[in-house]
């Protein structure tokens, strides 16, 4: 296997970036009750112009693993970050590309982006049952934010983590 670039996404990815990113949520079962959600991870183009559409590509053939939307607070996408906080969402990785530490590269390049902005957290929120996810969030060194766990429609349960970018070490 070849090493995995992150990179800002490219319009003309939009379009397969939306595919991976359903095909994502639909293989973890977030959209097997409700789909309502569905056109929200499609509309590849608003989520690139509310913040940073950020891509994992593998180094050697070119091809599109993963994606993630980096925003700030205030931003259209922004859920739980406050002042001096930074945040991303719709975090997916190509189910076929899973086990290669693409999700693990989209996270810490969201985690640079927020050091280098002169953030001193990034906030996110997954769904309850995403364990793999929770695994990644844990090992990368979020933490558990129960108080700021949060249901945005009844029936869809978010839990919510913080990484302290501030912390010795980081």
């Amino acid at each position: 296997m070849s090493p995995v670039l992150v990179r800002l996404a490219e319009p003309a990815e939009f379009d397969t970036v939306a595919r991976l990113t359903l095909a994502a949520y639909e293989a973890d079962g977030q959209l097997k009750d409700d789909r309502s959600y569905a056109p929200t991870l499609a509309d590849v183009a608003t989520r690139a112009g509310a913040g940073e559409l950020l891509v994992a590509v593998d180094e050697a053939s070119g091809r599109l693993l993963g994606s993630v939307t980096f925003v700030l607070p205030g931003s259209r996408y922004a859920e739980l970050s406050g002042a001096g906080e930074a945040e991303f969402r719709m975090l997916s990785v190509d189910p076929a590309a899973q086990g290669r530490g693409v999700g693990e590269a989209l996270t810490r390049a969201c985690l640079s982006r927020a050091a280098a902005l002169g953030c001193h957290a990034v906030v996110i929120s997954t769904r309850t049952f995403t364990e793999p996810a929770h695994r990644l969030y844990r090992r990368v060194g979020f933490v558990r934010t129960p108080a700021a766990d949060w249901s945005p429609v009844p029936g869809v349960d978010l839990i919510a983590w913080r990484y302290d970018l501030t912390a010795a070490g980081r």
